[in-house]
C-alpha cells in the first residue's frame, strides 16, 4: 500500500436509519463482548511487520501492533503512543528522540524496552524484504537504545522521519520472538496494541481480542472483532447482502457503492475523501520494451481516465493526474499538462522517433480480486490497443505472487493502489519514484532524488510546495508512473454498529476500535 502536515479534508456522510434517535447512538452495555465482523478484499501478506508494506497487513499492525507515535482521527501530525514523548534533538533534523512509555507489557508477559525499539528497527533494515518497508526508512542510519530512551540517527535531515515513526514501519515486535535477520513464520504476532490477534487463518479471518494491558494514545481498546478476508469485491458484496457481516469496507463493486442510497433502511454509509490513489507504473529497465521514454510518453498519450472512472468505477473515483492526490500539500496537474487529451497522432510521432517494432508488445499485471483490477486492466488495454500502436498481455495474479513479480522486475507494466502512510506528499515520493523505491520500476533520476531529500529538510511542510510541483513535473515527463484514480473512501455498517467513519480518514491508521454496538 500511506503534509505537515495538511490535513486530509473528510467529507464524513452517516447515513442513520430513520427512527434511530440520539439516545441509541450511547454505546449498548450489553454487547461489549459481542464480536463485531468486518469484511474486506485487502489481503493480509504477512503477520510480521518486517516484511510487509501493503494495505491489508498494515490494517492488522495498526490494531496488534504499537508504534512509538500514532495519528489521531483526522490529526496532521503524530502523537505518542508507545512514547511518552518524541522530538528531534540538536541541530539539522538528523537526530530524533523519544523516552518510552512505562508499564507496556507483551503478550509474554515481559515488559517493553527501548532495546525492543532498536531490534524492530534494526531488523526491518537488516532483512530489507523486496516486500517489505524498508524503502520507508532509507534515511536511518543506526538506532542506540539506553534504558527507556531510544535515539535515531539519520544520514540527511528528514522532518518526515516523525510520520515514518507512525507506520507499521515502525511497529515494536518483542525481541524474544522474533529472529533479527529473518521473516517470523506461524500464525502468531506479539505487539503491545489496543488488540490481541487471538487467532489466525490466512486469506480467511483474523481475530482480536481488546488489550487489556494496552496503554497508549487510544483512550479505549474497543470491542472484539473478527476481520474477514474476501478474494473478490463481488464475494464481499454477497457477504454483506446476506449479512454475514456486520461492516464492509475495501472494496465493495462500483455499482454496489453508485446504488447506496440515503433512504436505504438497516444500514449507515460513511463516505469520505480519501488520499488513496492508483497507477499504472511501468518498467524502465533495459530488459523491458517499454525502457525508451518516448515509448511511455507514448503510453500516457493514450490513457483515458475520465472514460475509466465513469465506465469501470460508476463515478466513484476521480480521474488522477498527478503524482500527488488532491487534498496534499503539492497537488498539481503536470499529467494533464503534458498530455491533456488522448492523442493517437502524438503517440505514433513519438514511437517511429524511437524506431520502434509496431504494434509495441508488453505484459500487464494486476492483483485478482481486487476491486474492479480487471474491468480496469480490459478497459485500459481496449484504449491502449484501440489506435494499433501497442499490443498488451494482460494477466491477473494472486496478491502475494504479484507483488513478488513487479518486486523482481518481471512484469513491463503493472497496475497498483497506493494508499498514504501518512498525510504528507513524501509518502508519494521516495515509497513511488526515489531510487529504489517500493514500486522497483528500475527509475533513477538524480533531479527527483534531489527534490525529495531537499523536501525532507523543511520542519514547516507548506514549504515543500515548490519541490514536489517540480517533481511532479518530472515524472511527467519521464514516465515511470501513469496516475489513473484518486479513491473516495466508503464504509457500509449495519444500523446497529457506529464508527465506521474512523476506520480510514487518510492518516494510514485503521481504527477498529472506534467500532461500537448502539
Amino acid at each position: 500500500m500511506r503534509s505537515v502536515r495538511m490535513r486530509i479534508l473528510m467529507t464524513l456522510l452517516v447515513l442513520a436509519v430513520v427512527g434511530v434517535g440520539g439516545w441509541q447512538l450511547l454505546p449498548a452495555q450489553e454487547n461489549d463482548n459481542r464480536t463485531i465482523t468486518v469484511g474486506t478484499t485487502d489481503a493480509v501478506t504477512s503477520l510480521d511487520p518486517a516484511g510487509a508494506y501493503d494495505a491489508g497487513s498494515w490494517a492488522l499492525f495498526s490494531n496488534v501492533f504499537q508504534s512509538l507515535l500514532t495519528f489521531e482521527p483526522g490529526g496532521p501530525s503524530p502523537v505518542p503512543d508507545a512514547a511518552r514523548t518524541c522530538g528531534f534533538v540538536g541541530g539539522g533534523l538528523r537526530t530524533y528522540r523519544c523516552g518510552l512509555r512505562a508499564g507496556l507489557v507483551f503478550p509474554s508477559g515481559r515488559a517493553m524496552t527501548a532495546e525492543d525499539v532498536k531490534f524492530s528497527f534494526d531488523r526491518v533494515k537488516k532483512i530489507n524484504s523486496d516486500v517489505g518497508p524498508a524503502s520507508l526508512l532509507s534515511t536511518l542510519r543506526s538506532v542506540d537504545a539506553s534504558g527507556m530512551t531510544v535515539t535515531f540517527h539519520l544520514s540527511s535531515p528528514d522532518a518526515t522521519f516523525p510520520f515514518k515513526v507512525a507506520t507499521g514501519a515502525g511497529s515494536i515486535v518483542d525481541r524474544s520472538r522474533y529472529p533479527g535477520d529473518a521473516l517470523r513464520t506461524g500464525t502468531h504476532a506479539d505487539g503491545t496494541g489496543p488488540y490481541r490477534l487471538s487467532a489466525y487463518t490466512k486469506d480467511h479471518s483474523a481475530a482480536l481480542a481488546p488489550n487489556s494491558a494496552y496503554k497508549g494514545a487510544v483512550g479505549g481498546t474497543g470491542r472484539p472483532v473478527e476481520l474477514r478476508y474476501y478474494t473478490n469485491a463481488d464475494r464481499l458484496a454477497a457477504a454483506w447482502k446476506d449479512k454475514k457481516v456486520e461492516v464492509a469496507t475495501r472494496t465493495l463493486p462500483p455499482k454496489v457503492l453508485a446504488a447506496l442510497n440515503p433512504s436505504d433502511p438497516g444500514q449507515r454509509v460513511s463516505e469520505s475523501d480519501s488520499s488513496e490513489t492508483r497507477s499504472l507504473f511501468l518498467n524502465t529497465r533495459a530488459s523491458s520494451p517499454l525502457h525508451d521514454v518516448r515509448v511511455r510518453r507514448a503510453l500516457a498519450w493514450l490513457v483515458n481516465r475520465e472514460q475509466l472512472a465513469a465506465t469501470v468505477y460508476d463515478g466513484t473515483v476521480d480521474a488522477l493526474y498527478s503524482l500527488v492526490p488532491a487534498g496534499i500539500t503539492g497537488h498539481t496537474t503536470a499529467f494533464f499538462d503534458a498530455y491533456p487529451a488522448q492523442d493517437a497522432r502524438r503517440a505514433r510521432a513519438l514511437l517511429t522517433e524511437a524506431g520502434v517494432r509496431l504494434p509495441v508488445r508488453f505484459t500487464y499485471g494486476y492483483g485478482r480480486g481486487r476491486g474492479a483490477a480487471a474491468d480496469e486492466a480490459a478497459e485500459l488495454k481496449r484504449q491502449l490497443e484501440a489506435s494499433g500502436l501497442f499490443k498488451v498481455d494482460v494477466k491477473g495474479y494472486e496478491w502475494t505472487d504479484f507483488q513478488k513479480r513487479w518486486a523482481s522486475g518481471r512484469l513491463d507494466a503493472y497496475a497498483v493502489g497506493w494508499v498514504a502512510d501518512y498525510p504528507d506528499p513524501d509518502t508519494f515520493g521516495a515509497p513511488l519514484v526515489g531510487t529504489g523505491s517500493t514500486m522497483n520500476t528500475g527509475y533513477r533520476s538524480k533531479a527527483v532524488d534531489s527534490l525529495i531529500l531537499d523536501s525532507q529538510q523543511y520542519a514547516d511542510r507548506s514549504r515543500v510546495t515548490q519541490d514536489f510541483r517540480d517533481l511532479q513535473t518530472d515524472v511527467a515527463t519521464d514516465v515511470p508512473l501513469i496516475p489513473l484514480w484518486q479513491r473516495k473512501e466508503y464504509v457500509v455498517s449495519s444500523e446497529d454498529v457506529g464508527g465506521g467513519q474512523y476506520l480510514t480518514d487518510g492518516t494510514g491508521v485503521f481504527r477498529l476500535w472506534k467500532l461500537g454496538w448502539i
